[in-house]
């Protein structure tokens, strides 16, 4: 019998980190040739990644261009994507999450014929604005797939709910398998800047802010309340490493350029990024995936939007949502901060998103679906 032919699709930073481990994991497996695609939707974070995991792409579409919009993203991945599936003939193509390389690579897959299998599926706000676009690509990637490997068990009742069609399967999350291969004791940082910082001594804030969702009146809200927070606590220090979207950077400029202890870093890579984390004492992110990787080191997160599509955290206590009004968000920090009992039991509140064997139960699930395993693999059912 011939090998099954699984390509992984991804073009992102986050989703690099969260794929990588899973294609690592396929190709390990007999019967199985584990093939990687990349838009480079997001070319120097995404390269970062592949280097940090040594990841050699088997075709790269290479899509970015500079301020691209969602139109560019999308068309750019529909084309090249032909061009890959033709190439390399897989049986199943991966996606992951809710980008637009997620959606296009799923709706490229469809137009072949290929089966889909939607890696972190189920995720929800049930709002199509917000988070913008990802909200709406991860339900349109929904209707595609063929196989939907959930986080959690509430991930899959969402798509039940939804009565979407295909094997549904709860893994826990593949970024709690990558965490275990980048986290390291004494670890040694490029950027000079991380390795003098007073970890211990003062609170090391964690902080980053980049979605569409928050662009203009909220970011601002947002960079004013880091400010005060660095102003009004002289034992934190905040440590940004600033997304290289040019929008963030030129508020990032405007508003926190030159404020006290406030530390403004180039984006870092995937390994120096989850040390970093290690080391801190809170989080302040609009990110989706920190809000499950934090959790998982013992670091309190504070999420900087109006809602989130990880319930789970916020029902687990790892995680608070502390929008985007300035009062609030310094509020929060603030109690956070110097409220010892307040942050103990949010550091030490049970991360709910996995394991670390999330990239095993995927490729088991494969397996089973090919005929390459007699049973399913068990459900992930919670730490």
């Amino acid at each position: 019998m011939k090998n099954i032919r699984v390509m992984s699709v991804f073009g992102t930073r986050p989703e690099a980190i969260k794929m990588a481990p899973l294609v690592k994991e396929l190709a390990a497996r007999e019967g199985i040739e584990s093939l990687c695609c990349v838009t480079a939707q997001h070319r120097q974070m995404l390269d970062s990644v592949l280097e940090v995991f040594d990841l050699k792409p088997d075709w790269d579409l290479d899509i970015m261009t500079p301020r691209q919009t969602l139109s560019t993203i999308t068309s750019k991945c529909l084309l090249g994507m032909d061009e890959a599936i033709d190439a390399l003939k897989p049986d199943l193509i991966l996606v992951h999450g809710d980008t637009s390389t997620t959606f296009a690579g799923a709706l490229s897959a469809f137009y072949h014929q290929v089966k889909v299998g939607h890696v972190e599926a189920g995720l929800r706000t049930y709002d199509k604005y917000s988070p913008f676009p990802e909200e709406m690509n991860r339900v349109m990637t929904s209707r595609l797939a063929d196989l939907h490997f959930c986080p959690t068990a509430g991930n899959r009742d969402n798509l039940r709910r939804e009565s979407v069609r295909g094997d549904l399967f709860i893994t826990g999350n593949t970024v709690i398998d990558a965490l275990r291969t980048t986290v390291r004791s004494r670890f040694h940082f490029s950027t000079e800047e991380l390795n003098h910082l007073p970890y211990g001594e003062k609170k090391v804030c964690l902080v980053t802010c980049h979605r569409r969702e928050n662009y203009g009146e909220p970011m601002k809200n947002i960079m004013i309340a880091l400010r005060r927070i660095a102003e009004e606590n002289k034992d934190v220090e905040l440590v940004y490493p600033v997304h290289l979207s040019p929008v963030v950077r030129e508020s990032v400029d405007q508003y926190l350029r030159g404020a006290p202890r406030v530390h403004l870093i180039d984006p870092l890579p995937a390994d120096e990024m989850h040390n970093l984390m290690a080391l801190c004492y809170l989080v302040l992110t609009d990110s989706g995936g920190l809000q499950e990787e934090a959790p998982a080191l013992g670091k309190p997160v504070l999420v900087l939007r109006r809602e989130t599509e990880r319930p789970e955290a916020v029902a687990a206590g790892t995680v608070k949502l502390a929008g985007v009004a300035q009062d609030d968000i310094v509020t929060m920090a603030t109690r956070l901060l110097r409220d010892r009992e307040a942050y103990d039991k949010m550091a030490r509140a049970v991360n709910p998103y996995g394991d670390g064997r999330a990239c095993g139960r995927i490729a088991d699930a494969v397996e089973w679906h090919f005929g390459l395993r007699r049973d399913p693999p068990e459900d992930y059912s919670g730490v």
